[in-house]
């Protein structure tokens, strides 16, 4: 069930929410009865804070508090957790379980990732002096995950923040001749895959076997091509707006400044193209009809975007879970060691995003076939 999926009850997703916990600290599970929050503190440009001193070890903690926990991101987007005292992978792996219906496995990652346990990543490979600028986790992709959860095991020296933004509050500001654009005709990413720059093949499909990523893209609505040199290609349409599937409120929800040509940095880019070509970067965005993206369009994003970033440095030991379709994340440039887990959770299809009425939903979505999920609106 998804954590964005309002239909059944706390029953149907876990028959207890300390079940498979005893082997942590060889302590039995606590009760399954939801436990209230502390309150949470709201201010302004910092995430709803919520600090806890449990006596409890963290998975218990979360075990108990995991239904509040879960309804206090739903109504504000992303909580920040601090005072769990989250000390080693191990533990984190069980928090996030604890607290997700389902950890999924990473598919079209853009960028390598350590995996340190099944659905337990770390932070995406990313040159530390450079920001990871807005966007919504895999929204390029015909499943994404609708809870995001960040475990900081070492804080950065300075910089390394995870900043937030409310997708609805930024779609607001846009202005509206954009967003006319790209509700008609959706957002293009395109890649090219290499051993040099950002993932391989093998890094985003599990395998460099052809035949299984040609099916692996045929599935998911991806048009590829192999080129000449043994490189792969690909281009995929995706819709740059999406109804909360909870709300029912339109958000931003894409990566399409992100990973856009103009978001690099300038040596970056510049390097890039003189490599590999203006249509060989190893991914770039357009218009959903294929236009180029201008350096002023990009701009204006990252801007509205930084106007309704919320950030707090990390501290060792925090948490903070994010719902991916309200809330858009960014990473700082930081200095010195940094460690923050990642686990992706709850997968959302663009069907839980229609409007219409869930019974016809679901209906529909017996029939359908993962290409024909991509819809515009």
């Amino acid at each position: 069930m998804s954590f964005l999926n309002r239909r059944g009850s706390a029953s149907r997703r876990r028959k207890d929410a300390g079940e498979g916990l005893t082997a942590v600290g060889g302590m039995a599970p606590p009760s399954s009865t939801p436990l209230p929050l502390p309150p949470i503190e709201l201010l302004v440009g910092r995430p709803p804070l919520l600090t806890v001193s449990p006596v409890d070890p963290a998975v218990h903690w979360a075990a108990g508090h995991r239904e509040a926990l879960r309804a206090a991101v739903a109504e504000h987007g992303s909580v920040l957790v601090r005072g769990l005292g989250l000390r080693d992978a191990a533990e984190v792996g069980a928090v996030f379980r604890t607290l997700a219906d389902t950890l999924m496995s990473e598919k079209e990652t853009f960028a390598p990732r350590r995996t340190y346990a099944d659905g337990v990543y770390s932070s995406t490979a990313w040159p530390p002096n450079q920001p990871m600028c807005m966007h919504h986790e895999l929204s390029y992709t015909v499943e994404f995950p609708g809870l995001l959860l960040f475990a900081c095991l070492e804080a950065a020296e300075r910089g390394g923040s995870t900043g937030v933004a409310d997708g609805e509050a930024v779609l607001a500001a846009l202005p509206p001749e954009l967003t006319r654009r790209f509700e008609r005709d959706g957002w293009l990413l395109t890649r090219s895959y290499n051993d040099e720059i950002g993932a391989s093949v093998a890094e985003a499909f599990g395998t460099d076997d052809r035949t299984v990523v040609e099916a692996y893209c045929r599935a998911h609505a991806i048009e590829f091509a192999w080129r000449p040199d043994g490189s792969l290609h690909t281009r995929q349409r995706r819709a740059a707006v999406l109804r909360h599937p909870v709300t029912g409120r339109r958000c931003w929800f894409n990566q399409i400044a992100f990973l856009n040509e103009w978001t690099m940095d300038p040596e970056v880019r510049e390097y890039l193209v003189d490599m590999y070509g203006a249509d060989g970067l190893p991914f770039n965005t357009r218009y959903g009809d294929g236009d180029p993206i201008g350096e002023d369009v990009v701009r204006t994003l990252n801007e509205i975007y930084e106007a309704h970033t919320v950030r707090e440095p990390w501290r060792p030991g925090d948490l903070l879970l994010v719902d991916n379709i309200r809330s858009a994340h960014s990473r700082e440039p930081f200095e010195g060691s940094r460690e923050v887990l990642v686990g992706l959770a709850d997968p959302v299809r663009p069907t839980d995003c229609d409007p219409r009425d869930s019974d016809a939903k679901d209906s529909d979505a017996k029939d359908s076939d993962a290409k024909d999920e991509v819809s515009f609106r």
